[in-house]
């Protein structure tokens, strides 16, 4: 995710109750947020909900957040994670199918079960999987983050993240049953 222009000069005047600026640095973040969001939660009706309050958070930690050299966005994602994990201590983690509010593909009714049942499976193996490892496949491999960006997310080294990548890959190939590294489920399609 590409900073927005001038994102330093939006940052400081949101801090300081700029309502423009914080509309900016809204309509720059919301979509990439909700999208990070909706692949962990059960329905995007939740995910609005949750991305409401990371903004709320957002706005409510400006006047204090420090530039650390780390991408704004991924300050935006660990308020994210925070907001997902705090919802799913908050009510029991059950296998729910998707629901009717994804796009479908009406001309294939056998292909669109199909693909229905493997995105509900993928979506109960990455639940099973710990919350950094979620997260990281999730940024990396539906969001498209650099190995750096994820790193900052997370609050760790590019290094670490790499190995950590390593991990969570085999972890959801096992998840999933198989053998062979989960990135084809991951890479484009949405779960």
């Amino acid at each position: 995710m590409e900073p927005l222009p001038d994102e330093r000069q939006l940052i400081a005047r949101a801090g300081r109750g700029d309502k423009a600026a914080v509309s900016t640095l809204y309509e720059g973040y919301a979509q990439a947020i909700f999208r990070y969001i909706s692949y962990r939660v059960e329905s995007d009706m939740v995910a609005e909900d949750l991305t409401a309050e990371v903004f709320l958070r957002m706005v409510q930690g400006l006047p204090r957040y420090q530039d650390s050299g780390a991408p704004f966005g991924a300050w935006l994602y660990r308020i994210a994670a925070t907001q997902v994990a705090d919802h799913h201590r908050g009510r029991r983690r059950a296998a729910e199918p998707l629901s009717d509010d994804h796009p479908s593909d009406d001309t294939d009714p056998l292909g669109k079960t199909a693909k229905q049942q493997e995105q509900a499976e993928l979506r109960r193996a990455l639940a099973g999987l710990p919350e950094d490892y979620q997260t990281l496949l999730i940024l990396r491999f539906m969001q498209g983050l650099p190995h750096i960006e994820v790193a900052a997310a997370l609050g760790k080294s590019d290094a670490a993240i790499r190995v950590m990548q390593h991990r969570a890959l085999k972890a959801l190939a096992k998840a999933l049953g198989t053998d062979t590294k989960a990135r084809s489920y991951l890479r484009g399609d949405e779960i």
